[in-house]
């Protein structure tokens, strides 16, 4: 049985990640971190990660930026493993992130949809075989609640194709300003947010006369919340290093 602590526990992704944990027989939560530490039916939530009275298998971290100094700290001095899903971090915060998986297990990426991240195969696949001929577009849609744009999962799937493509593009946010033509280097990076939208993501791959369009569309919260709980028992037993995904599928 892993034993598991939720950052952000009293915040909606907190409490799905709790409901799916709780449906589950190989790992159950037995604290959680958040500034409002409101205790929750099943486990008791505290301001800090120093003040967890029993050291968790490892930390599901879906809150804020924030909360990074504290739980690497936490992680480093205690051996703890880390699920970073959070988004909206600097590239700085980034940097720590390897840093710390140096020492400690961690796992980090943009976004914990499994999808999602066949989603971002398929479009390095779609760059190798159309990259120089078609234009490169990316439109990504969250709910009106969400503060960072372009979403983290927007940056990873740009980064990706840039990578299959030897980094040759430069990514394009807003083009209001700009009045001349598209440079064929550009991968367009476009933020839209409005009501209850969990998450869409479109990459565009525009050619002469025809347009290819590759699609994810999460319909609930709960997608996340899976990938972040299977990354969790993934990672609870593992050696020091940098954990994604890829590494999660190619584990199954």
């Amino acid at each position: 049985m892993i034993n598991v602590t939720i950052t952000g526990a009293n915040g909606k992704m907190g409490k799905v990640i709790a409901s799916v944990i709780k449906e589950r027989t190989d790992c159950k939560v037995i604290s959680g971190i958040d500034l409002i530490t409101t205790p929750t039916p099943d486990f008791t939530v505290y301001a800090k990660p120093q003040e967890l009275p029993v050291k968790p298998d490892v930390i599901i971290d879906f809150s804020h930026p924030s909360a990074l100094n504290d739980l690497i700290e936490y992680g480093l001095s205690t051996g703890t493993a880390i699920v970073f899903a959070t988004t909206g971090y600097t590239e700085e915060q980034i940097a720590q992130i390897k840093k710390a998986s140096e020492q400690i297990p961690v796992f980090f990426t943009f976004n914990m949809s499994l999808g999602i991240n066949l989603l971002c195969k398929l479009a390095k696949t779609a760059a190798e075989i159309l990259g120089g001929q078609f234009d490169i577009e990316i439109v990504e849609k969250h709910h009106n609640q969400k503060i960072d744009a372009p979403s983290g999962t927007a940056i990873m799937l740009a980064n990706a194709i840039n990578e299959t493509l030897d980094k040759k593009y430069q990514y394009v946010y807003d083009r209001h300003s700009q009045r001349k033509k598209r440079e064929k280097n550009e991968i367009g990076m476009h933020s839209i947010r409005g009501g209850t939208i969990v998450g869409e993501h479109d990459i565009i791959f525009a050619g002469r006369d025809e347009v290819i369009t590759l699609s994810h569309s999460a319909a609930s919260k709960e997608v996340f919340a899976v990938g972040s709980v299977n990354a969790a028992v993934f990672i609870a037993n593992q050696q020091a290093g940098l954990y994604d995904m890829a590494a999660l599928i190619d584990n199954n």
